[in-house]
């Protein structure tokens, strides 16, 4: 009984938020449009939240670097390991991890952010006032991480790299010149393109699924609380769906 709840609860949520997206798609990008709060949003969402993609990003690649070593040089091809290093880092585990803490600190921030608004009737009065809540809030929270998280990932991959090569500095010298040569001569388009554009669709998820949640929260401490947690939660599984078809489409089109 309590499983069948839940699934219709799912179901529900997502249908809402399929209907949330619509409204963005249909009246949140028609001018007029707050560029002001879009620059802000931009600014508080992407500028502020480098420092903990750089860091994370760092320690993904010296990490992997250090846990990938020992078998390499069990199989005689340690050689490779900048390669495989920069292709795992690249193709999925950047983008994925650099989304997973994006939706961590910003899907919770929104949801908290928007869910405090509705109960202290802050959207209501936004709408006496003449301003349209849902462009000012909604629209410009939700195209600033569709366009910060893409540019956060492409930094925080470079960090990973960056730590990858402090890495295999470690047990051996490898100079910075070749390091790199060997990762990008092992890339491709088929490599790169794909892993940036599903960062597009990552950061639009959490955007819209963090804006939702707060938008539609309900009264009470308690239900701000739920929005920021259910946001997090909801947005890092929207995130391993959307990489899941991203992968299957890139190998259905033979790019893997």
């Amino acid at each position: 009984m309590a499983f069948t709840k839940n699934i219709k609860a799912f179901l529900n949520d997502t249908g809402d938020i399929a209907g949330f997206a619509g409204q963005f798609f249909s009246t949140g990008i028609k001018p007029r449009f707050e560029v002001r709060e879009l620059l802000n949003q931009c600014y508080i969402i992407g500028y502020k939240s480098l420092p903990l993609i750089g860091l994370t990003g760092f320690i993904m690649g010296l990490v992997l670097t250090m846990q990938l070593r020992p078998s390499l040089v069990a199989y005689g091809v340690e050689s490779q390991l900048p390669v495989m290093v920069g292709i795992a880092i690249v193709r999925e585990i950047g983008p994925v991890i650099t989304a997973l803490i994006f939706a961590g600190k910003i899907a919770s921030s929104i949801g908290a952010e928007l869910g405090s608004m509705k109960v202290t009737e802050q959207i209501d009065a936004m709408e006496v006032s003449g301003t349209n809540p849902f462009k000012y809030l909604v629209a410009t929270r939700t195209v600033a991480t569709t366009l910060m998280l893409p540019v956060l990932t492409v930094l925080g991959d470079a960090i990973a790299l960056f730590g990858a090569y402090i890495g295999v500095n470690i047990r051996s010298a490898t100079s910075f010149y070749l390091f790199f040569i060997q990762v990008f001569r092992s890339l491709s388009f088929g490599d790169v393109l794909p892993a940036f554009f599903k960062t597009f669709f990552f950061g639009f998820a959490v955007g819209i699924v963090g804006c939702y949640k707060g938008y539609t929260s309900s009264k009470g401490t308690r239900g701000v609380g739920s929005s920021a947690n259910s946001a997090v939660v909801l947005s890092s599984v929207v995130i391993f769906f959307i990489d899941l078809l991203a992968v299957q489409l890139t190998d259905l089109l033979g790019l893997n």
